[in-house]
This record gives C-alpha cells, sequence and structure tokens, in this order.
C-alpha cells in the first residue's frame, strides 16, 4: 500500500513554488497526497525564517504536527525550506519530533529522504550548494487552483540588504533559461491556467546573468495561447528601466500592476539598509511610472524601526506615504536576525516603538485605501472569479491591480453559476477602506 503525505507551506509565493514541486516529486515517486494531517504518514513543513514572526510561525507549525506522531499516523516528520537550510544542525539536535532536514536546492531528493525516514535509514538530512543551478523540469502539483500559477523565473539574491539573511541561504542571483520558463508556462496553459506571476527576490534583475532582460521575457510569455494575466511581483525600484516602463504600458497581458519593495525614503536609513535608491529617486520612479501607465497600481511594503531609525526619518516616511498615496502597502516592523550586518549596528529600536510607528503608517495608509477605492465605485473592471461565499451568496473575485492573497478582493453579486477562473466584467457599486463590492455587466471593459 503506497504511503501518504501532507504538506505545509509557508513562508513566500516563492516557497510555494518549491513546495509545489516537492508535491509533483511525491506524487510520481508513489506517495498518495492527502490533506488531513491527522491520517498522513509523511509530514513535511516547508518552512520560512525571514523575521522573527516567519520563524516562530515555522517554529509553531513544526510542533503542532509533531503531536501526530502520537494522536495519528505520522512516522516521518521532515523539515524543508529555508529554516531547514539556516539550522540544519540545531532543529535535529533540539527538536528530537524532526526525523529529517533538507536544503533549500535539494528538494529534489524529497522522495529519497522520506523513504529513507519510513526505512528507518541512516539518512537524515540532504544539502547542496546554495549556488547550485535551478532545478528545471521538476513534475509540479499546483495547489492554487489550477487557473493562476507562480512562476519562479530566478534563484538566490545579490543585493545584500543588511537587514536580510537570504543571500546566504539562496545563494547568489541566478536567472532561469528563458527557454525553460517559456516551456513551463506553455505546459501551465495547456492545463488551463490563465494567470502567470512572476517571483524571485528580484525579478528586475532577471536576465542580468544570461544577456537578456525581464522586457525579452514579458514579450516571449505573452505570445503564449490561453495566458490572460501576466503579473509582476519584487521588482526592485533601482532595476525598473524605461524599456520596462513601456513594454507594461503596451503589452495588453501584462498587468497595469507592480510590485516594488522599496523599505523606506529616508535616505539615512536606506544607505544603513544597503539599498541603492533615494528619497527623491523613489518619487521620480512612482511619478514616471504614473506619468506613462494609465490606471497603474503599485504596491510597496516598508519596514519601521530599522536601527538608528530617528524621529525625523520616521515623519520623513510619513510624509512620503501621505505624498507617493501608493495603491497597496504592506509595513513590517524590522527584525534583528542573527548573521546580518544590521543586527550588530547600535541604536537598535524598541519593540513596542516599532508596533507603534508601524500601527501609525497602517492608519494613514487605510484612509489612503479608503480615498483610492472609493474613486471606483461606477466605474467597471474584468474581474477573475476564485470562488464563493455560500452563506453570503457571493462570489468572490480580483481585477488586474489585486495579487493573490496579499491585496483586496471584490465581493460580486450574482444570480448566475460563475467558476473560479472565470473572467467577468463587474460593475463596482459600492467600496470600503479595501475592499469592493460590484455586479456583474455585459459590457466590453479593459
Amino acid at each position: 500500500m503506497a504511503n501518504t503525505v501532507t504538506f505545509l507551506s509557508l513562508g513566500c509565493d516563492k516557497n510555494l513554488v518549491d513546495s509545489e514541486h516537492m508535491l509533483g516529486l511525491l506524487n510520481e515517486g508513489g506517495f498518495v497526497l492527502i490533506s488531513e494531517e491527522d491520517k498522513a504518514e509523511v509530514i513535511i513543513v516547508n518552512t520560512c525564517c525571514f523575521i522573527d514572526d516567519a520563524k516562530q510561525e515555522s517554529i509553531d507549525s513544526i510542533l503542532e504536527v509533531a503531536q501526530y506522531k502520537k494522536t495519528g499516523n505520522c512516522k516521518a516528520l521532515i523539515v524543508t525550506g529555508c529554516m531547514a537550510e539556516r539550522y540544519k544542525t540545531e532543529l535535529l539536535e533540539e527538536m528530537p519530533e524532526v526525523d529529517a532536514v533538507v536544503g533549500t536546492t535539494s528538494y529534489d531528493k524529497i522522495v529519497h529522504i522520506a523513504r529513507n525516514v519510513l526505512d528507518q535509514n541512516e539518512v537524515k538530512q540532504h544539502f547542496e550548494d546554495v549556488n547550485r543551478p535551478h532545478l528545471e523540469n521538476m513534475p509540479r502539483v499546483l495547489t492554487t487552483g489550477g487557473y493562476f500559477a507562480y512562476i519562479k523565473i530566478a534563484e538566490g539574491c545579490n543585493s545584500h540588504c543588511t537587514y536580510c539573511i537570504i543571500p546566504s541561504l539562496r545563494g547568489q542571483y541566478r536567472s532561469r533559461p528563458k527557454e525553460k520558463i517559456v516551456e513551463e508556462v506553455m505546459q501551465l496553459a495547456e492545463d488551463g491556467v490563465s494567470e502567470i506571476i512572476l517571483v524571485a527576490q528580484n525579478t528586475t534583475m532577471y536576465g542580468i546573468d544570461k544577456g537578456y532582460t525581464l522586457t525579452n521575457l514579458l514579450q516571449e510569455l505573452s505570445d503564449i495561447d490561453g495566458i490572460e494575466w501576466i503579473r509582476i511581483l519584487y521588482c526592485y525600484p533601482e532595476n525598473i528601466t524605461d524599456e520596462l516602463i513601456e513594454e507594461i504600458k503596451v503589452n495588453s497581458k501584462v498587468c497595469k500592476y507592480l510590485d516594488i519593495p522599496i523599505q523606506h525614503s529616508s535616505d539615512q536609513i536606506l544607505k544603513r539598509m544597503n539599498r541603492k535608491s533615494s528619497n527623491a529617486f523613489l518619487k521620480q520612479l512612482i511619478q514616471k511610472l504614473r506619468d506613462n501607465i494609465p490606471n497603474i497600481m503599485i504596491r510597496s511594503t516598508l519596514i519601521v524601526g530599522f536601527p538608528g531609525e530617528t524621529e525625523e526619518d520616521f515623519n520623513n516616511l510619513i510624509d512620503f506615504v501621505k505624498e507617493t498615496k501608493l495603491d497597496r502597502l504592506g509595513v513590517f516592523t524590522y527584525s534583528q536576525e542573527e548573521g546580518t550586518p544590521a543586527a550588530k549596528l547600535a541604536n537598535q529600536i524598541d519593540e513596542h516603538i516599532k508596533e507603534s510607528r508601524k500601527n501609525t503608517i497602517m492608519k494613514i495608509q487605510q484612509e489612503i485605501s479608503k480615498q483610492i477605492c472609493a474613486t471606483k465605485v461606477g466605474k467597471i473592471f474584468r474581474v477573475l472569479i476564485e470562488g464563493k461565499l455560500e452563506k453570503e451568496d457571493v462570489y468572490i473575485g480580483r481585477t488586474y491591480g489585486d495579487a493573490p492573497v496579499v491585496d483586496s478582493k471584490v465581493f460580486v453579486e450574482y444570480e448566475g453559476d460563475l467558476m473560479c477562473g472565470d473572467f467577468i466584467s463587474v460593475k463596482i457599486t459600492q467600496a470600503d477602506e479595501y475592499d469592493l463590492i460590484g455586479e456583474v455587466v455585459y459590457e466590453y471593459c479593459e
């Protein structure tokens, strides 16, 4: 009888891609994929440890599923991903519940490791060089509903921001071959995927090590039949070229949406973070994007409470948020991560000050978002349906301006039957601080 396996994927969508490939490998390896944790013989936790909260979530998740060794069928608890890479020795020593650990560039060995644990062999870990080339031609089981998929276009990072541990866990920046990405997307399109979301630690650096650009990739991907939306996440501002801006403007399949991790607006803090932008540059870039791409939606993330962040620095950030009026904004408190240069900086900020600053920014952004959403009432948008709330009898969807999970929703009133992945035209009738309510119309919309 085949062994059963279940999977917990934590952290970012780049991690989710790795999880989906491991699921594909396990499926091909004869394992039966199930969702019930208490019934699974093998439980795999693909972890994140980017910040303290993510690290704690990973630890809590491991301990939570470990109970199924006593109360369920679990015979093998395997930890993969960034926490496994970072704490390869400590995990096995300090968490006896864990049977094996697998590094970030070793997930192609997941079937081998799982079999070893079940057969009670000695091999309990597998790690490769973090600069190992990206694993290609891996099977994949989509967990995103079948109508959209994340496409990892590169691995690793060369930026070395002082607060970030990722380069030591994921290696140097390595672009995937363009033809391999195109091949993958063509197969996904044949399988029914209509929205692809390009991800990497820095998508705008794509191709720098191979002699081509993100613009080249977008042009080839947009030629694939069946792909309706191409969305770009994690665009470092200093790498957004005029060529890329023009491509987003003229390419009808590329969503007029950019996720640009800015992190701060104070020149002093940006320098201490080892970021390559400045307050003036960021404002100019945002204005250039809005001038050149009508109705572009801009998402960003900020870090508050970085070591040495003064009241003046924080007020600079407040002014920046109020002036730029970004469409989407996430705010994180700085996490003092061991092994990073920022962890050793003087003038670390107290946690309660970090939280207070985060709440201040989010309150300001909430009002900005409310104003932006109000301008959408009466307009018609193309909406991608993602499900239905049966109790409320409304469908849930997203516009071009909404990435899955992190952004807003559109609640659609409609008496007919809609399927996940359907594109429909919706007239917005109401709006709150973040979400929209609308009704289906039968007229053309961009």
